[in-house]
């Protein structure tokens, strides 16, 4: 496939994403080409771990392929997204869960589907470029392949503050939220590679990790726990409304682009996920009660509308008052029946 390199080099499984010019976005067929590698090289005894990278200096994959969603959805056909979504996921918990090292080598723009398979690794590894966002909501959709988990395990209320403003991590950042693991300049990412390539061995990746330049949300903990600790979407934009500081302006002002809808259940979703006993697959089967009726109930085919085919920035999103019922969030999270999103029985 031209636009995913997957062999095997050395003792390394290698899945290197070609599609600079797109960003490396991640289409389906991409998806399944990397769950059919994962299954094979999880029981070869000539892989001691994976390597994921992409070529470019814009992108390690800024997210999924979503223009033949908003086709197929446009033209009534729902089962297409709800089948890519399903095989998305399944191939997310794998990558989690997976038994041998996955290190990933994140540049430039990882955001949405990027996540997914870059963020789930064992050894993440982001450079000076490296910017790590989960930016759904701004097309009606919610934080998924796993990132729900992430953002419910960020320190404090830096989860909800990422997944309603979308806001881009730098690499200390990213390491701060939980989203990776080690800093370690560009340029010595190809012979890090040949090195894992040569020996199998991850401990050459601490030993060559350096501090990451400062970041800014760890200074910024305290304002964002005062003002995201709201129980619902309703309680968060009532505090901020009532916080005369820049942070508060900024942020209001950042959200307001966002779908109402889409930013409620992903509060929803974060809570839920905190008062149980937290897993990938609870955070993707919940995911997938949402992203299952995205087509139909929620703002996401009005959200690619206006911020990727048509370009004029003025979705006419539901509940735009911002008072979303939680009735509606509700009716987007309900368990999925006989179409609940399953998983192998034994881990990888």
């Amino acid at each position: 496939m031209s636009d995913i390199n997957i062999r095997i080099s050395g003792r390394a499984g290698r899945i290197t994403l070609t599609r600079a010019k797109a960003l490396n976005a991640l289409s389906y067929e991409m998806c399944l080409a990397i769950d059919t590698a994962l299954k094979a090289w999880a029981t070869d005894d000539a892989v001691d771990l994976v390597v994921l990278d992409a070529e470019g200096e814009k992108a390690f994959c800024a997210g999924g392929d979503i223009a033949e969603l908003y086709r197929t959805g446009t033209n009534g056909d729902y089962d297409y997204g709800r089948r890519f979504w399903r095989d998305e996921y399944q191939m997310n918990a794998r990558l989690f869960e997976y038994p041998k090292p996955v290190v990933s080598f994140l540049q430039g723009f990882i955001m949405g589907g990027g996540v997914g398979i870059g963020c789930h690794g064992t050894h993440r590894i982001v450079g000076d470029s490296s910017r790590i966002s989960m930016p759904e909501v701004g097309i009606g959709l919610i934080p998924d392949v796993g990132g729900t988990l992430m953002l419910a395990l960020a320190p404090g209320r830096l989860g909800e503050y990422l997944g309603l403003t979308g806001a881009r991590m730098t690499a200390a950042d990213a390491i701060h939220a939980g989203f990776a693991d080690h800093f370690i300049p560009e340029n010595r990412w190809p012979d890090l590679i040949a090195q894992l390539q040569e020996t199998g061995r991850t401990d050459l990746l601490e030993n060559a990790a350096e501090t990451a330049p400062a970041g800014t949300l760890e200074a910024m903990s305290p304002e964002i726990d005062r003002n995201f600790g709201g129980e619902t979407l309703g309680d968060i934009l009532n505090v901020l409304e009532h916080d005369d500081s820049d942070f508060a302006a900024v942020t209001l002002k950042t959200m307001g682009y966002n779908s109402p809808l889409s930013m409620a259940c992903t509060v929803e979703m974060l809570h839920r996920l905190r008062t149980s006993t937290m897993s990938i697959r609870k955070a993707l089967e919940l995911e997938y009660r949402f992203t299952h009726r995205s087509m139909e109930h929620s703002d996401f085919l009005e959200g690619v509308r206006a911020q990727i085919i048509d370009k004029d920035r003025e979705p006419k999103w539901q509940h735009a008052d911002r008072d979303v019922p939680a009735t509606a969030v509700s009716q987007l999270l309900i368990p999925l029946g006989a179409d609940t999103l399953q998983f192998e029985e034994s881990k990888t």
